[in-house]
This record gives structure tokens, sequence and C-alpha cells, in this order.
């Protein structure tokens, strides 16, 4: 009887000594790790280059930043903020306030909307110690940092950091723009709420009520509430409280808002306060008749093609009777769908069509003013600089980002993104005291530039490459600012840092002062100095 035999010998006739030979190796080819020492050979259209990584180079990308720093050092900014930060660490092992908000800081600065965009500046050797710090932080340490500030006392002190920064500008004559921005979430986020938004419809979102110094990209403050939250009645609070914290001294010269501030509340708290304001109507049953009455009345020139006839009315829920300014637009076709004209301008309401065949765009503004009407009709279209602001600090800064589950951070990080976004439109003013230049054509110009640091002879060096086209312009407007910087060192003993701040603000908004000097009064509120610490 035959024994059984191995499996493969009976199939291959082949002895335990003889294995079989496989003609194809099973599994993948193996795989040949690069090797990362020397150069890497790249073939380009300019021919063969050879790549080299050298990661211990002290290189910057922001090589123009030390001009800032000096700016901010001088006038006391960075100083008064780090100092005045209420964030506790315990642990010996923590991270110091300086080196979360110099992270903070170089964030927003670079144009970052996202916690993760830090890490792209974790390798930077050269801006940290010029700022004083030691090393930037992670994402994950810039986080949980904020979520120790406590939300009221962190609300204080940026909000005396933003009146540190505009309050020497609030003793001259400036309107105050209220509007409301909207910022979609994509998550489950503390206050995500659906609420208006054209853009998006259904998407919950928050609310950013915010305070500006028309005409200037300067931010009084701004506060984050639900995104259902988007009427008045939610940031006149905030309104009050912050003209209130600035004192009757630095309150504007007209308070300024769309539709939704121009209600009972708004109206009856301003002329109780005897603020003067301006406010656009939304177009009820009785401003429409109102218009259909004054149709064959005089009409006075409005400026940019628009009409306007001033008259007393009383509307549904006013208290007394108000100055009411109803203006017309002779439009040279059917009524148009678009928000904006031509010149970029807003639309102002609804279209009609009078006994003549004429079309005519209409619109009304009340007022506690007795300015004329083509002083109050320019007023109002100068409004629409809102809409530049919310697209600047939205999609140039970061409003439209640094979120996180609650919402306390998301507050502190609205006011910090303002803050520095403050910091940054005033030192390019310094250099370009004629244009507003935005964030997006001003950074690449002014701050982004590799940086190499070399040391000789105890002497630090930066040498800066611009690739920008107009870098000739860039080196002048730095080389004209510092000579400015170094006269301001040369009075430092007699010069506090917050006069130092009346001196550069004076040079930054030379033509918005008509050439004037920004004197400082000889008593200053105890909060004005509070953010120096």
């Amino acid at each position: 009887m035959l024994r059984s035999m191995p499996k493969y010998q009976h199939h291959t006739g082949m002895s335990k000594d003889h294995p079989l030979i496989l003609a194809h190796p099973p599994g993948e080819q193996p795989v040949v790790e690069p090797t990362l020492e020397g150069p890497v050979p790249v073939d380009t259209y300019a021919g063969r280059i050879d790549v080299n990584w050298d990661p211990n180079a002290a290189v910057t990308p922001l090589g123009q930043l030390p001009f800032f720093i000096e700016y901010l050092k001088l006038a006391g900014l960075l100083d008064g903020w780090v100092a005045g930060c209420p964030i506790q660490y315990t642990s010996p092992n923590a991270p110091t306030k300086r080196d979360l908000l110099g992270t903070v800081l170089v964030s927003i600065l670079s144009g970052h909307w996202r916690y993760a965009h830090i890490t792209a500046l974790r390798a930077d050797t050269v801006s940290p110690p010029l700022l004083g710090m030691t090393r930037v932080l992670s994402e994950d340490a810039v986080r949980r940092g904020l979520a120790k500030i406590d939300p009221v006392a962190g609300a204080t002190w940026l909000q005396e950091n933003l009146d540190y920064v505009t309050r020497p500008l609030l003793r001259e004559p400036w309107v105050l723009d209220v509007d409301t921005t909207v910022k979609p979430l994509f998550g489950n986020q503390e206050g995500a709420v659906v609420g208006y938004h054209p853009g998006k419809p259904g998407r919950p979102s928050h609310s950013y009520h915010s305070y500006l110094i028309a005409n200037l990209r300067l931010v009084l403050d701004v506060e984050v509430h639900d995104g259902n939250q988007t009427s008045s009645k939610h940031g006149a609070p905030g309104l009050w409280a912050l003209l209130d914290r600035l004192g009757r001294d630095c309150w504007p010269s007209l308070l300024r808002g769309d539709v939704g501030w121009g209600n009972e509340a708004v109206m009856c708290e301003a002329e109780q306060r005897e603020l003067a304001y301006l406010f656009r109507l939304r177009m009820t049953a009785n401003v429409r008749r109102a218009i259909e009455r004054a149709m064959d009345g005089t009409w006075t020139e409005a400026g940019h093609g628009w009409e306007g006839q001033s008259t007393q009315l009383r509307l549904d829920g006013w208290g007394r009777q108000r100055r009411v300014v109803l203006l017309r637009r002779k439009l040279e076709s059917a009524p148009p769908a678009a928000k904006q004209d031509a010149d970029g301008q807003h639309r102002l309401s609804f279209a009609a069509v009078d006994a003549r065949k004429q079309v005519w765009e209409y619109g009304a503004l009340v007022t506690s003013t007795n300015a004329e009407i083509l002083s109050l009709g320019q007023a109002y279209r100068d409004r629409a600089d809102c809409e530049n602001d919310f697209d600047e600090f939205k999609n140039q800064w970061g409003w439209a980002g640094f979120t996180t589950q609650d919402r306390k951070r998301c507050q502190l990080m609205a006011r910090c993104v303002a803050l520095v976004a403050n910091w940054w439109n005033l030192f390019v003013r310094l250099a370009d005291p004629d244009h507003h230049r935005e964030a997006i054509t001003s950074r690449p110009l002014l701050l982004t530039a590799i940086g190499r640091q070399t040391q000789h002879a105890g002497r630090t060096t930066l040498h800066v490459s611009s690739p920008h086209g107009r870098h000739g312009w860039a080196r002048h407007a730095f080389t004209r600012i510092a000579g400015f910087f170094a006269t301001l060192r040369q009075t430092a003993e007699q010069l506090t840092p917050l006069d130092r701040w009346y001196r550069i603000l004076s040079l930054a908004l030379v033509k918005y002062l008509h050439g004037r000097q920004l004197e400082r009064p000889r008593r200053i509120p105890a909060d004005a100095t509070t953010a120096m610490g």
C-alpha cells in the first residue's frame, strides 16, 4: 500500500531537498526609500536644479515685520495688551502670556482664519524673539489658553485696548456707524442658530454687531450674538454701553444706521441722550402714502441724481413727530432687481411709475438734525462704506473664522482680530497717508518678504528680499517711517507711550486731520490708561 506523499511532491514529483522555485515573487516589489541627505535634483523648464533644505537657517517669511514691531513698541500697544491680559496659568510648564498673545498676533497679521493655520508659523525662529517671545505656540495651546480667560474680564481687557487705540481720534468730529454682519457656521457651535442670511438661507450662523468709526476702517467694538439676534434690540445695549464707556466728550456728531435701527426704542434713547441720528426707514404703508402726497411737491437737489423733500411724520408706534427726508431718483428703465447701482451705491428702496410714465426709485430717512437735504443724502450714501468694512474684516482678516465650539472664544477672537486690524490699518497709513490700503494688498507689500538673519561682531542684521513689484516704494516708505521713529526715540524720556501714540496718529491720519497735530488733553480718564498696564 502506497504511503501518502506531501501534496506539493505529489503534483511536482520533487523531493523536500528540491523545493519549488516560483516564477513570480509573491507580494509587491520592495520600495526603495529616498535618502534625506544631499540635494534633490528637479527637472524644470530652466533645466535641472538641485533643491536643498536647510531647516536650521534663521529665516522668516515676514521679513518686514520689524518695522511693525517698532511701531507697537513705541506706542506701547503690545506691552499694554500683554500686561492687561487676565489669563492665569498655574502650571510651571505653561507658556507665558506674551507667547500666547504673540502667537495670536502673528497669526491674525498673517491673514489666518483657522487655528490650524498657526502651524505654518512654528518653524519661524526670527520673528518670535523680535516680539519678546520664546516660541510660537501650537494651535491647541492657543485654544487652551483662550479658554482660560474669563469672559467678563476678557471683554473688559479687550475693550480697554480698543479704546486706547481710537480714543485720541474721538475728540474730533466723527460719525458712528452701527451695523450687523452674519458669520455662517458649519458645525454644532454654541449660538449657531438659523437667522437671516440672504446668501446662505437656512445656514446656522453668528451675528456680529459692530460699531465703527466711519470712513477710517477702525472698529470701536464688536459683539458676537446668536444667528437669529440680528435686530437692533440685541445690539443697542452694547451701543449705549460703548458710549457710556467713552464719555460724553468723545461722542460722535452723528449716529448712523440701516433700517434695523430706525425704530422707536433706539430713536427715543438717542433723543434722551441728545445724540443726533440718521437712520433709513422701512417702506411701510404710511411712508408710501407720504411719498404719494409729495410727488407733486417741490424736490431739491440731494446729490448723485437724487432729489429730496423734508416732511414731518408720526408713524405707527412712534410717540412723537419726527423729521423724515423723502428721496427719489429717476431711472432710465424698469425697476432694477440689483441691490447696487452702476456706482456701487446701495439702492434705498422701491421704484414706482408716475402719471407721466417716468420710473422713480424712492427711499426715506429719519433724522433728528436740521441739516440740509443735500448733506443728509450724502451722509447716508457714505454709510455704504460699512459693507466694505465687513468685506475686509470677514474675507481678509479673521471674522469669518477662528471658530470654536463655545461662543466665548469666538467673542475673544473677534475682538482680537478687530484690535490687530486697527493696529495694522493705522500702521499702513504711516506708509501711505493718502489712501486706505486693504489687507489683501498691504500685507504682500509691507509685511511679506524673505528675511535672513545673520550675526557678526555682536550685531544682528536682517537681510530682506521682497518679490513684490513695488518693493522699491515699500523700501522708501519704511525708510521714512524709521526716520520718524528715530525722532520719537530721541525724545523718549520726555514722552510717555500715550504721548508717542498721539504723535503717531497725527502722522498716520494727517489727511483726515487736515495736517493738525492731535493734542493730548490735560486729564485722561482712568479707563483710557488702564490698557497700558
